[in-house]
């Protein structure tokens, strides 16, 4: 990683960075999906490769305080029916980051983005409203969980955009509020621990950028307990048009980018 572009940018592009750190942990305590947001800025201020690395530990420290909120509602059944096909998709996504350039990357996700977006919204109006989470024993729910499973662990790795195509597929296995925060809180701190030493040997995480995250992570806090307040003055409905909403964002600004 380029030490001197981490520590040679202004006050404004590390107050950019200090706001997408804030919106993280509004993101992970309230609308999930919010930071593509995020991801859009920090690539904006730093290098693209760059920018992955540095911010992986501001999401980990979401996800610290996502759990800490929400650890009571998460549904593990089928947290175990997605991590092996999500493992397989960081696999294929570490791969892909050795040979495919920015330009690729973004045009990749920002499409799955987009097409996961579709999906979902022409699915829940189409789906019986009594569905409940343990409809993913069924086994149209678990091709189902394979198949975002291995989406969300490729994007995941390779623009750490792996939340709006996981919120499409809790919301479309039928999710309320509590349930997909917790369920989603378990799944991505355990998926980003584990994207850790892929980062390190493609050399995204090192010294300097975790100098930088230090300064960063104190933005996270206060955004996070500003989620917990939001999320009690949100209801199902606007929840879910919400993360709809910055789904269609953070796709659309990684094919216009």
């Amino acid at each position: 990683m380029d030490t001197m572009t981490l520590w040679h940018i202004t006050g404004w592009e590390f107050a950019a960075l200090a706001f997408a750190a804030l919106l993280v942990g509004f993101s992970k305590t309230a609308v999930s999906g919010a930071n593509t947001v995020s991801l859009a800025i920090f690539a904006a201020v730093l290098p693209a490769r760059a920018s992955t690395g540095v911010l992986l530990p501001v999401l980990i420290a979401g996800d610290v305080l996502a759990v800490l909120t929400y650890r009571r509602h998460a549904h593990w059944p089928t947290l175990w029916r997605l991590f092996p096909a999500v493992a397989a998709g960081v696999v294929f996504g570490t791969l892909f980051l050795m040979w495919a350039d920015d330009g690729i990357v973004r045009t990749s996700i920002g499409a799955i983005l987009l097409l996961m977006a579709a999906v979902t919204v022409w699915r829940r109006r189409a789906a019986d409203k009594g569905d409940e989470p343990d409809s993913v024993g069924t086994r149209a729910g678990r091709v189902k969980a394979r198949s975002y499973g291995v989406l969300g662990g490729f994007t995941t790795m390779v623009a750490n955009a792996g939340g709006p195509v996981m919120s499409m597929y809790l919301l479309s296995a039928g999710f309320r509020k509590l349930g997909f925060l917790g369920t989603s809180a378990f799944f991505f701190l355990i998926v980003n621990v584990s994207k850790v030493p892929f980062s390190v040997g493609l050399g995204l995480i090192d010294g300097p950028s975790l100098l930088l995250d230090a300064a960063l992570v104190l933005f996270v806090v206060p955004g996070a307990l500003f989620g917990k307040w939001a999320v009690d003055r949100i209801n199902q409905r606007l929840f879910e048009q919400l993360v709809i909403a910055a789904t269609v964002v953070g796709g659309l600004q990684l094919l216009l980018r």
